[in-house]
């Protein structure tokens, strides 16, 4: 009689949190060094095998992985481990309250944006690798169980409250199969990790490091592994009262009591099995208007904000001005990196984008490379419910992939693009779906 199979699964979590001040990214136009720590950043990774073919999933508290490090980290962690590189995700959270780790094309106009500090990102590399090779050796016979937790209260469309989003985060639970004791949590949010902005100093994981928080003083010392889902046109901006940490904590406790209250009602994960898929894809680089032309643009985006600004609008549509504003500048620095021909070299260093695919049983967990409208990943998921998609994954883009309504709208996102859109996310699409009908 042969014995069913069962999960390995391993997990671990690494302290990644800078040991020095650093400059904290995501906010243009700011002198914006850390000032202390409020909660610490980890990265937590989560080994899943059958038996015969392992996959792990790692992901940190990080606002970008650029894609060299996402391969120095894949490489490093098939080295110690045995595991092939190629069935490795490396995701960032995207928080804007840690340190710069990747120099953005479309900010080198910017006088108050350093460039990445390398020993900090060659702490983050080794925080990565650590937790990697330690969820691989670490694993055991484990129970796997698939739950759904309600993230609706986290945020809305960024641009419209009632436009599309994804509310659902797909929870994986493994338990150890001797004592049921939890081994990891993984989940999947499709929301921007952005509560807190540029006026905050302090370095933290914004409301997914505070739903750890909240999670450990539920389940314990138990990894967390955090992925974001299709966020490009994903805020909290319409549901939180102010970009204080409190409200940051509010949301992050609000998470971690969905997924806690769900993990008990896990329904176990079948057949044991894993299968790790990938395809390269080149994706287009977007067309820019004449440096003239967009200079004119940024000129009318800031117009627009000072009459927001002195009419005292709502700080919902002040903010979406400014980040529009924010667009059009990058779109200006955009057009001259064009013009002189420095645009194909950033490119080139997140090309080819990636499409991954990491099959757990029923349940596929699909990566892309960058940040990507949610509307691309509600296509994919409408023909195959079981997928769950996971973006900035392995690589960054320099940029948003953006719907053409964006691109009409002439929206923030759109601007800060190099890769043209729609086309960028209907490739990403088209060979996600191939992959999945493979």
């Amino acid at each position: 009689m042969n014995t069913p199979k069962a999960w390995q699964v391993g997990a671990a979590q690494v302290d990644i949190t800078p040991k020095e001040s650093q400059f904290l990214f995501g906010y243009p136009h700011v002198d914006r060094y850390s000032t202390g720590v409020h909660d610490p950043l980890i990265a937590a990774a989560m080994f899943v095998g059958d038996g015969q073919t392992a996959s792990l999933f790692v992901g940190g508290d990080a606002i970008f992985i650029p894609r060299d490090m996402a391969q120095r980290i894949r490489q490093r962690i098939a080295a110690e481990a045995g595991l092939p590189a190629e069935h490795v995700m490396v995701t960032a959270s995207h928080t804007h309250s840690g340190p710069i780790t990747v120099s953005m094309i479309s900010n080198e106009g910017d006088p108050h944006v350093p460039a990445p500090d390398p020993t900090y990102v060659a702490q983050l590399e080794d925080g990565f690798v650590e937790a990697g090779v330690q969820a691989c050796r670490n694993a055991r016979p484990a129970r796997l169980g698939y739950a759904v937790a309600d993230g609706s209260g986290l945020g809305t469309n960024r641009r419209d409250p009632a436009g599309p989003s994804i509310p659902d985060v797909p929870v994986l639970v493994a338990r150890d199969a001797a004592d049921e004791a939890l081994l990891a949590v993984m989940a999947v949010v499709s929301m921007h990790p952005t509560v807190l902005h540029e006026d905050w100093t302090q370095v933290s994981g914004d409301f997914p490091g505070l739903a750890r928080q909240h999670l450990r003083q539920t389940l314990g010392d138990c990894p967390f592994v955090y992925h974001m889902g299709a966020s490009g046109n994903q805020s909290p901006r319409h549901v939180t009262r102010a970009n204080t940490i409190a409200e940051a904590d509010r949301l992050g406790q609000m998470l971690s009591e969905s997924i806690a209250a769900v993990i008990d009602k896990a329904k176990p994960v079948q057949p044991v099995q894993v299968k790790c898929v990938q395809r390269q894809v080149e994706l287009p680089l977007r067309s820019f208007p004449p440096v003239n032309e967009a200079r004119k643009q940024m000129d009318q985006a800031v117009h627009r904000l000072k009459q927001l600004r002195e009419s005292h609008a709502d700080r919902t549509e002040v903010r979406t001005a400014e980040c529009d504003w924010f667009g059009a500048e990058e779109t200006f620095a955009l057009a001259q990196a064009s013009e002189q021909g420095r645009l194909a070299d950033a490119a080139r260093a997140c090309q080819p984008a990636e499409v991954q695919v990491i099959q757990i049983g029923e349940h596929a967990f699909v990566g892309w490379p960058g940040e990507v409208f949610v509307e691309f990943a509600i296509e994919v998921m409408g023909q195959y419910p079981n997928v769950h998609v996971i973006t900035l994954a392995n690589s960054d883009l320099q940029g948003y992939i953006v719907t053409q309504a964006a691109i009409d709208e002439g929206a923030y996102e759109a601007g800060n693009a190099i890769f043209a859109s729609p086309a960028s996310g209907e490739r990403l699409v088209q060979a996600t779906l191939n992959l999945l009908r493979s």
